[in-house]
C-alpha cells in the first residue's frame, strides 16, 4: 500500500465496480468543482472541468499505479490543467467566485456584512499575479499541503512559501486594516 487512500477505490473502479465509481464522485467531484470555480470564475465551465477530470480518471482507472502519485494530487493536477486551457482560450483573467463564508447561522446584517467581506476579497484576490493567486487558492481554499500544492505547480517548497507570503502581504496591502487577516480567519475553507 503507498499511502494513497484512494489506492483501492482506484483497483475497484479499473475493474468495473460502478459503486466505486459512484463513490469518487461523491468524493471528490465537491472539490473539483470548488477549485474550477476559484480559477474560472463561472460555475458552467467549472462543472464541465471538474466532470471532465472525473471522467479522465475513470478512463485511466486501469492504468492506475499505485504508489507513483497520490490520487487527489494527480486529479487537481488535471483539473489545474483544463482550467488553464479554458482561459488561454478566454485570454483574460481569473475572476475569484463568491468566496464563502462560515456564517454559523449567522443573522441578516451578519450574512450581508460577510458577503461584503467576500467581496472584498475576491476583489483583492484578483489583482494578485496568477502564480500567487493559485497558491493561496491550493493552500487555503483547497487545503492542500505545501508540498501538495508545490508540487501541482511544479515548484519547490520554499518558491510556493515565497509565494503565498508575497500574495498575503499584497492582500493585506489591498484590504482595509481591519479585513487585512480575512483571508487566513475569516473565509470558510471549501472542501
Amino acid at each position: 500500500m503507498s499511502g494513497d487512500p484512494d489506492e483501492d477505490l482506484m483497483a475497484k473502479i479499473s475493474r468495473g465496480d460502478i459503486g466505486a465509481t459512484q463513490l469518487l464522485v461523491s468524493k471528490k467531484l465537491p472539490r473539483m468543482l470548488s477549485l474550477a470555480k476559484r480559477m474560472l470564475g463561472d460555475a458552467t465551465e467549472a462543472e464541465d472541468v471538474a466532470q471532465e477530470t472525473l471522467i479522465r480518471v475513470w478512463k485511466q482507472a486501469a492504468n492506475w499505479v499505485p504508489g507513483k502519485a497520490r490520487l487527489d494530487t494527480w486529479m487537481h493536477k488535471v483539473a489545474l490543467n483544463l482550467c488553464y486551457d479554458r482561459l488561454r482560450r478566454r485570454k483574460d483573467t481569473v475572476p475569484s467566485d463568491d468566496l464563502e463564508m462560515d456564517d454559523g447561522q449567522a443573522g441578516p446584517s451578519v450574512q450581508l456584512e460577510q458577503k461584503q467581506t467576500a467581496e472584498q476579497v475576491a476583489t483583492a484576490l484578483d489583482t494578485l499575479p496568477e502564480r500567487q493567486r493559485l497558491a493561496i487558492v491550493l493552500c487555503y481554499y483547497q487545503e492542500l499541503s505545501n508540498i501538495e500544492a508545490a508540487t501541482l505547480m511544479n515548484i519547490s517548497v520554499d518558491a510556493l512559501e515565497s509565494l503565498l507570503a508575497r500574495g498575503r502581504r499584497h492582500l493585506k496591502t489591498v484590504l482595509s486594516p481591519e479585513q487585512a487577516d480575512t483571508p487566513a480567519r475569516l473565509i470558510k475553507r471549501s472542501a
